[in-house]
């Protein structure tokens, strides 16, 4: 056994294997993200979009470290507390996390998108609250994440409102 740092003793197999499946969770979020923006590469160059919308390469890069900090900060959490409260936030943020990218892209619905991303912009700030209260670390995790979610969703109401 070893004792962690942020919460109750944990084997350190079974942690990795937490670890593992926050991973994988936030993989397949991810995933299903990656699949609504396949070939649109040309659909969001055509978009008018703000002089301040970044080139659609920077994408990949933020969220492929966001997604890392989002996973470690979830089993930061689950490591001091286990599943509860500030875990289902995490999972609720996760699922609207995967459902975003395919209103935006897929089904090109620019203001229920929107309204999709202000509903995950309201449960990430729920799971950091709730995070604070179990593991400074995670919370703090999830803050880069909650200010490009912001940044999105501004990006998606001005994407809105110039293509409408």
């Amino acid at each position: 056994m070893e004792i962690s740092r942020d919460g109750p003793p944990t084997s350190g197999r079974r942690s990795r294997w937490a670890l593992a499946g926050f991973a994988a969770a936030v993989f397949v979020a991810a995933a299903i993200g990656g699949l609504g923006v396949q070939g649109t590469t040309d659909e969001y160059a055509s978009l008018r979009q703000p002089g301040w919308a970044p080139p659609s390469w920077l994408f990949g890069p933020v969220w492929t470290v966001l997604y890392a900090l989002i996973a470690v900060a979830g089993w930061l959490a689950w490591r001091r507390v286990g599943f509860g409260p500030a875990l289902w936030a995490w999972t609720a943020q996760l699922v609207l996390n995967a459902i975003w990218t395919p209103l935006f892209f897929g089904a090109g619905q620019y203001g229920l998108a929107f309204a999709e991303i202000v509903a995950m912009w309201l449960a990430i700030g729920l799971t950091v609250a709730l995070f604070a209260r179990v593991s400074r670390g995670a919370a703090a995790l999830m803050l880069p994440y909650w200010a490009w979610v912001t940044f999105a969703a501004a990006l998606n109401l001005s994407i809105w409102r110039l293509n409408s």
